[in-house]
């Protein structure tokens, strides 16, 4: 692949998905594209900062911000693959990611976000991995999809809802009232009473 084909097809992938998805908003996939896109810069930035502990001998934070790079890179290829352009298989790699459904996303940079902070706890880990973490958050939202109409809430939630494996007005009274306990435990106790003529339980 040439190199002018190369850059052809990574300036047009931003603006569209392999796979397509409307019922995602475009505030969310947008904004959640460009946090990723800061969070993974400043993800790598601090890691290297942290790096510097070696110098104090602080191991933890040296491991710590070599994975906090190491996350601020693998974001950083998936959402702006156009930062790597010399690297080979950065773009079949962000393919792969956007044929994806959005929880395997938000479960990965959700994941590479803690052990950074974990292993060096301060600002520049905090910043870093937490701008990932909210990338990873807003991934988790757009897979839960789009909300419901104010008009199919209301329906759901009324007592004569169509019953989902029928699709016949349900006339349980048990799919929308809880029972009363203290009925049941007058019930298991076998006693009742009668009160006006009628028998309660």
């Amino acid at each position: 692949m040439s190199f002018t084909e190369r850059l052809a097809g990574l300036m047009a992938r931003p603006g569209q998905d392999n796979v397509p998805r409307d019922d995602v908003p475009w505030h969310l996939k947008y904004g959640g594209r460009a946090v990723g896109i800061v969070g993974g810069f400043f993800a790598i930035l601090f890691g290297l900062y942290n790096c510097i502990g070696i110098l104090l001998g602080d191991i933890g934070c040296l491991v710590g911000g070599i994975l906090e790079i190491l996350a601020g890179f693998v974001v950083l290829a998936i959402e702006a693959p156009c930062c790597f352009i010399f690297i080979d298989h950065v773009q079949q790699i962000a393919e792969k990611a956007d044929q994806r459904p959005y929880w395997n996303r938000a479960a990965l940079y959700c994941a590479i976000a803690i052990p950074p902070v974990v292993l060096c706890f301060g600002l520049g880990s905090l910043f870093g991995c937490g701008l990932i973490f909210v990338t990873g958050m807003i991934y988790g939202m757009m897979s839960l999809g789009k909300k419901g109409t104010r008009e199919d809430m209301a329906a759901m939630a009324s007592p004569n809802a169509m019953s989902p494996v029928q699709g016949v007005p349900s006339t349980d009274q048990h799919s929308t009232l809880m029972e009363d306990p203290d009925s049941v435990v007058c019930g298991n106790a076998g006693g009742g009473s009668s009160v006006n003529g009628s028998f309660v339980r």
